[in-house]
């Protein structure tokens, strides 16, 4: 465009000399460049608005706030749940989550209860999302679905509720109770210390476990290899 408008701008001049076109009036010019200085005017508060807008949003004045980068940890927000119980709420969450978004919605709900054997109806299905749906976007994120055991062991949900089904189907021992369960302050700080404890214990059982698994491996790979060596 710019390549166009000197072009432009030459052949005028060529022009001039040649004596085909009469030279631009000062007033034209003038009136070009107030109306070059009006655009700029403009430009600039277009610009200084989306500035204030954006200072609006992060500000949180806006209608529209940017989600929350907040990372969510299971372990130490569902802390009245052992490692395990929450590997295993890992485990069928994934299991259904068919297309591997990181949510489970409505139809794989639907296919999670069939497989539980307590189909529900349309509307079931999505009361039981409603009632665990924070950020109502009509899914489950893995957090919303560990709010269903968390409400199922503090025996928040109605029995015939298909959320208390799913926890009751499901398998997975929600029976202890947490830091909240303490019925004083004294029993919840030896709680609090036990759940502690009983964190690290589990770590530590997990990494035995994987040494012993590694020990195995590496005991058969050595069985293998002295049993080829036999044939040669």
């Amino acid at each position: 465009m710019a390549t166009d408008e000197l072009s432009m701008k030459l052949n005028r001049r060529l022009k001039i000399e040649e004596g085909a076109q009469d030279p631009v009036a000062l007033d034209e010019a003038h009136e070009n460049g107030a109306h070059d200085k009006s655009s700029t005017a403009s430009a600039d508060s277009e610009l200084e608005a989306k500035l204030m807008r954006r200072g609006e949003l992060n500000e949180g004045v806006g209608e529209h706030q940017q989600p929350s980068m907040k990372v969510f940890n299971p372990y130490t927000e569902f802390k009245e749940f052992s490692r395990k119980q929450i590997k295993d709420m890992e485990k069928m969450f994934k299991q259904y989550d068919s297309e591997k978004d990181n949510f489970i919605d409505l139809m794989e709900l639907k296919l999670m209860m069939e497989k539980l054997g307590a189909p529900q109806t349309h509307l079931g299905l999505k009361n039981m999302i409603k009632e665990v749906d924070e950020d109502l976007d009509g899914k489950l994120s893995f957090r919303e679905f560990l709010l269903i055991f968390r409400k199922a062991a503090a025996g928040e949900l109605a029995e015939d509720s298909g959320l208390h089904v799913l926890a009751r189907l499901s398998e997975i021992d929600v029976s202890t109770e947490g830091v909240k369960g303490a019925k004083t302050f004294f029993e919840a700080k030896v709680q609090a210390i036990n759940e502690s404890n009983r964190f690290e214990a589990e770590i530590r059982h997990e990494q035995e476990e994987k040494k012993k698994q590694a020990e195995e491996k590496k005991q058969r790979q050595a069985a293998f290899k002295e049993l080829q060596s036999a044939f040669k």
